[in-house]
């Protein structure tokens, strides 16, 4: 199993390593989009579940309430963070999503951050410093995904 599980906060850009781990060959699924997440906000745990049995390594990308739920099915939990001022700008200045460009979407990010950040940390395996460039990001997530003795990637 080799699994991993990338969260955060919004705009702390678990989309863009995600895509770069992408570019570098990896199966990735984003949970932000498609049919993985319900109405609720949380995983679809029905479709999540054969995801994460499956032999296949998969990247995931998401922040949810009933993500720990499925920890035991990662390789590694790995918590991007960023100070709060930086996730922000992201978030305001970012073109693929509306989310956070509003006083009340930046009120909830300094309260998320406050709040439910915390709780990320305590179940993450690693974490990673998210102000570091996404190919470095990226390079320290595959160093997870290499078999020891290995001298490729999956």
């Amino acid at each position: 199993m080799d699994h991993i599980l990338i969260t955060g906060m919004s705009g702390v850009g678990k989309s863009s390593v995600l895509s770069e781990l992408s570019r570098r060959g990896h199966r990735t699924i984003d949970t932000d989009y498609g049919p993985w997440v319900r109405a609720d906000g949380a995983w679809d745990e029905p479709r999540m579940a054969p995801l994460l049995s499956a032999a296949s390594p998969v990247d995931v990308a998401g922040t949810v309430d009933n993500q720990g739920r499925f920890y035991d099915r990662f390789a590694a939990v790995i918590l991007l963070s960023a100070p709060v001022d930086v996730l922000l700008h992201r978030l305001s200045t970012r073109t693929n999503n509306p989310y956070g460009k509003s006083e009340r979407d930046q009120a909830e990010v300094r309260r998320y951050a406050r709040d439910i950040e915390p709780l990320l940390r305590r179940g993450a395996t690693l974490e990673l410093d998210a102000c570091r460039p996404i190919s470095k990001l990226a390079d320290e997530i595959e160093k997870l995904a290499i078999p020891h003795g290995s001298g490729s990637a999956r």
